[in-house]
């Protein structure tokens, strides 16, 4: 299983993780190779997940980028891309000045790297141990690979709304998903947040019934603001950690 996705041998990938990941740390390239994903990470390579969640995401930022030019009618959207000397890299999708969307963003970034382990526990929401197999003091290689949106269209009467689901992987075989989705109308429509809850809890229950209201409940406790005891925006989905079955069914 994917927990202990290392080669027959037990080695780990031979690539050495850098300390410091920065602005100056890529290379912007005219177009993305097949895939940012290490060679030795690949579908028959030690962590078979890697390649399998970065080609899921890459269909979908092209389904997700082609549907809003669709609807846009009129913009497009423009590409960077960009590598790392130590594998992974990303694709930036940027939508402007269009009929129906004034400014729309479909991102999708893979990342090899590493941190303390203090760091690495800081990130949990359940205070797992993400640096297993990890001496004491020793920097946990990691690999993360995710697919973010956020789109503000020129109707004030229409909703924004951002997403970001991703894969997070450590060299020591702990993994792990997360994500959301949420949702900032600046004037309510109850039809439209009808849509948008019973869309996602229609998607959650096809997996498992529990998951919408542990979700939603998990998002509204996440955008919640303590000083003015609001929310910000009308909610979603947010979950992280999860790793409870076989990666294939989640």
């Amino acid at each position: 299983q994917l927990a202990n996705s290392k080669s027959s041998n037990g080695k780990k990938a031979t690539d050495a993780n850098p300390v410091k990941i920065g602005w100056n740390s890529h290379q912007a390239v005219e177009k993305a190779p097949d895939s940012l994903v290490r060679a030795g990470d690949g579908p028959d390579g030690n962590y078979p997940m890697r390649a399998r969640f970065e080609k899921m995401i890459r269909e979908a930022q092209i389904s997700i980028t082609s549907a809003i030019e669709e609807i846009d009618g009129k913009a497009k959207f423009q590409e960077d891309s960009w590598i790392r000397a130590n594998g992974g890299g990303g694709m930036s999708r940027v939508l402007k000045d269009g009929d129906v969307w004034e400014k729309a963003g479909v991102n999708l970034s893979v990342v090899y790297g590493s941190m303390p382990q203090e760091a690495l526990a800081a990130a949990t929401e359940r205070g797992v141990d993400r640096a297993k197999g990890m001496a004491p003091g020793e920097r946990v290689p990691f690999f993360a690979c995710g697919l973010s949106c956020v789109m503000h269209p020129r109707n004030p009467h229409c909703p924004t709304m951002h997403f970001n689901y991703r894969y997070f992987e450590t060299d020591g075989g702990v993994w792990w998903f997360g994500g959301g989705t949420d949702i900032t109308p600046s004037y309510l429509n109850l039809d439209d947040m009808k849509h948008f809850h019973g869309t996602y809890k229609e998607v959650c229950d096809r997996h498992d019934p529990e998951f919408y209201p542990k979700f939603k409940a998990w998002a509204d406790r996440y955008f919640m603001i303590p000083h003015r005891n609001e929310t910000r925006g009308l909610g979603g989905i947010f979950f992280d950690d999860l790793n409870d079955r076989e990666p294939e069914k989640l």
